[in-house]
């Protein structure tokens, strides 16, 4: 991670010899070196907290879809047959048991490859905001995605977001920062496309939007670089094919996955604006699977039922009820770390974590973190201007795909993570400029309706992010 500066090298000559003092200019030196080191040692204690109050008193259990893909991971080791439902991709399942093939049945081994992962993650992030800004808004953009314990928590649970997104950060590293040998990036960043289809099936819809990075613009014309298109559509074809064959043999069609009709359905059930109050998907999805045999059937049947609510309730009003509960519960400042550790069940803590003096305090920082990082990153947007680079094209129409797609599903805070690296890009650069960038000017437009557009959306952010209990009226 680059240091947190813009070094200007002064050229004048005629300039007095005495008139730069070299212990000066050496200190702000010392200190933008030191910055990456402050920044990596807490980013290990906060590493290091997670795993304690993890393993202490007691190992946390598993919660919800983790507790299926150890099972289904330990199957596959075992050569026993593992039922397939089409209900979670394979990707993370194989993950899994790759890492309990090679240290053996041991959860820590996966904490630590994934936590490596997420650190490669925000490298990643670095890399990527540097083609769009400088390098101390990549900086502060990274130190941001870092230093929040409620992000950082993914690492130590086996749910598929962190795989996931190393996958997709990887894809846009190989498409937007190297220059050389194009069709091998292009089959490389297919194959991550393919991977990351494989952990999560929420690319699903969008990722035809990665060909956009093939079109070239030379002389007023717009040509598309046909050979490396298809070299990204063969390395993903390659990785998702035999997923995509075995659904065409035992369902009819190919499919990775297809659960979309069940969170369709316990979407509009679920009006709760908060994880974990009145948690709809737990029964509903037993029943989901044991309603029919094959994805087509269940689908078809809880079509049916969703239509029967529309019909019941009007799609307007239901259209409403989304727009009231889904935004608060994909914002909530209860993260999921903080809903895992000991409360009121009333406040939809679980309590998965035991007793551990560190809990209130990580709770206490990845709410504070959390909040700062949305206040921040609606300021950060509203004052964007480089809307024409790449990047910045791909992270608006990223955010409006998720966005619109949780308007209707079953939302949990969770689903927040993909989308948080480029929330932290527009952190990054707003920290940036008023951190004294030098080029932060070009970067954002400082401009008093855009300022009081950007308070706007903030003031939402926070709303959706705290509120959430209040209008619920939770534990009284």
């Amino acid at each position: 991670m680059p240091p947190p500066s813009d070094v200007t090298v002064s050229t004048n000559r005629d300039a007095p010899a005495d008139s730069v003092n070299p212990a000066s200019a050496a200190a702000p030196r010392a200190l933008h070196k030191a910055w990456p080191w402050a920044i990596a040692v807490v980013w290990l204690l906060l590493n290091v907290a997670l795993l304690w109050i993890y393993y202490d008193p007691g190992q946390k259990p598993l919660v919800g879809d983790e507790f299926d893909y150890h099972r289904r991971a330990l199957a596959l080791l075992a050569g026993q047959p593992i039922v397939e439902l089409f209900i979670w991709p394979p990707g993370q399942t194989g993950f899994v048991a790759s890492i309990y093939w090679l240290f053996g049945s041991r959860l820590l081994a996966v904490q630590i490859v994934q936590i490596v992962l997420l650190a490669m993650c925000a490298a990643m992030l670095v890399r990527l905001w540097q083609t769009i800004d400088n390098g101390r808004a990549a900086f502060f953009a990274g130190a941001v995605f870092l230093l929040n314990p409620g992000t950082l928590a993914y690492a130590t649970w086996l749910w598929p977001e962190v795989t996931h997104l190393a996958c997709l950060l990887g894809a846009l590293v190989l498409l937007l920062t190297l220059n050389t040998r194009p069709r091998l990036r292009a089959f490389a960043a297919g194959l991550l496309i393919g991977l990351a289809l494989l952990f999560k099936s929420l690319l699903g819809g969008f990722w035809p939007l990665f060909l956009l990075f093939f079109v070239q613009r030379r002389e007023r014309r717009y040509s598309v670089a046909w050979l490396s298109v298809f070299a990204f559509a063969t390395g993903m074809l390659v990785v998702t094919l035999p997923a995509l064959w075995k659904g065409q043999v035992e369902t009819g069609r190919p499919m990775i996955a297809d659960s979309s009709m069940y969170n369709l359905y316990v979407g509009i059930l679920d009006r709760s604006r908060s994880d974990y109050i009145d948690e709809a998907g737990l029964p509903a999805l037993t029943a989901f699977i044991e309603s029919a045999p094959t994805p087509q059937q269940r689908n078809a049947i809880y079509l049916d039922k969703v239509k029967t609510i529309l019909a019941e309730r009007g799609t307007l009003a239901v259209l409403g009820e989304q727009l009231g509960s889904q935004y608060f519960r994909l914002f909530n400042a209860k993260t999921l770390l903080v809903s895992q550790l000991p409360g009121p069940a009333c406040a939809g803590r679980m309590g998965a974590y035991g007793a551990n003096p560190l809990g209130p305090a990580l709770a206490g920082l990845s709410q504070a973190t959390h909040t700062i990082t949305l206040v921040l990153f609606g300021f950060g947007i509203v004052l964007w201007r480089r809307w024409r680079q790449p990047l910045a094209v791909f992270a608006a129409g990223y955010l409006a795909y998720q966005l619109a797609l949780y308007l209707g599903l079953h939302v949990m805070e969770r689903y927040l993570f993909q989308m948080l690296p480029l929330m932290c890009g527009f952190a990054g650069s707003l920290l940036a400029r008023f951190g004294g960038s030098a080029d932060g000017s070009a970067t954002l437009s400082i401009t008093p309706p855009r300022i009081a557009c950007g308070f706007v959306l903030a003031s939402i952010l926070v709303g959706l992010a705290w509120l959430g209990p209040v209008l619920d009226g939770q534990c009284g």
